[in-house]
């Protein structure tokens, strides 16, 4: 074989790879900006605007008539509800503080059962006294991880989930932070709903996994794809300076290879959702659909 051929051959090998194959499907989400606490009202906006995936709206676990409404609402417009966020520092270094913390946690979780959300995402937390989900130098060490477990199985325990899943986000400086940390985690909690959340600019943190992230993203999902029940949506970009300093942007505008992240999405047996996150306005959160739209429609991936 000439070398040109080999080339060609090699090139279209790695084009193929980045293809899902024909027929794949995910759901895409993201924040709405319609006024309004109607449960109808919000799915059909969810709708409207290309969305088959949503955040919980805001409801008490104790107001069992409006769960009902929202898991009825979205369900007649297929849009799933991807996730009930906790968001709290379940290692709170201040015991009063954690042990509300993961009241909290535990109260989301029941929220999450209760309106048939794919998940409850939080973090492990952080030993840092000042900033929740800020780093410290315990943050990888085998009390931070026996604590986690401990921490995962208390709330799962405590709701005894049925239809939902629990599940802890990467970070890059705690446990978890990378596929393999997660599988740890995922063997020592030993539940069957503790699941996973993939939010993989959170797990990129050297510059050596931002220039590949595309081989991070497929060691996620190589290794993680079992259990994943719902992802976030960001970019990163790198601001040149005298350390390394990656910062948040809009799909598209960043360097995270998301025709690898969709088509890797696209292949999990579970439609797990897609979720955009942590942008400022509508307009930005619509660039970042049409970003992931018109990079899944040059893959072959398609949208409930």
């Amino acid at each position: 074989m000439s070398n040109v051929s080999r080339r060609a051959l090699l090139l279209a090998s790695a084009a193929g790879a980045a293809m899902a194959a024909p027929g794949m499907r995910i759901r895409l989400g993201g924040p709405i900006f319609l006024k309004s606490d109607d449960p109808r009202e919000l799915a059909r906006e969810h709708r409207r605007l290309g969305y088959s995936a949503a955040y919980c709206p805001q409801a008490d676990v104790k107001d069992a008539v409006r769960t009902r409404e929202i898991e009825k609402a979205f369900a007649a417009e297929n849009v799933a509800i991807a996730e009930v966020g906790a968001w709290k520092n379940m290692l709170d270094p201040d015991p009063a503080a954690r042990r509300e913390n993961l009241r909290y946690v535990t109260e989301r979780l029941a929220l999450a059962e209760a309106v048939n959300a794919r998940c409850c995402v939080d973090i492990a937390g952080s030993y840092n006294p000042k900033v929740w989900y800020g780093p410290h130098p315990k943050n990888f060490s085998k009390e931070f991880f026996d604590a986690t477990v401990e921490n995962c199985r208390k709330v799962i325990d405590e709701v005894k989930p049925a239809r939902t899943k629990f599940t802890i986000e990467m970070m890059g400086w705690a446990i978890p932070n990378d596929a393999d940390s997660y599988l740890k985690l995922l063997k020592a909690v030993d539940r069957k709903p503790f699941a996973v959340h993939i939010d993989v600019c959170n797990g990129i943190s050297s510059p050596e996994k931002f220039y590949e992230n595309a081989a991070f993203i497929k060691d996620c999902f190589r290794k993680l794809g079992p259990w994943i029940t719902s992802c976030h949506a960001k970019d990163l970009d790198w601001l040149p300076e005298m350390n390394v300093h990656f910062v948040e942007v809009i799909p598209g505008r960043g360097s995270m290879d998301y025709r690898t992240y969709l088509s890797e999405l696209a292949r999990l047996e579970q439609d797990a959702p897609l979720m955009l996150e942590h942008l400022k306005t509508a307009e930005e959160y619509d660039e970042g659909k049409r970003y992931i739209q018109r990079v899944a429609g040059e893959i072959g991936v398609s949208f409930y």
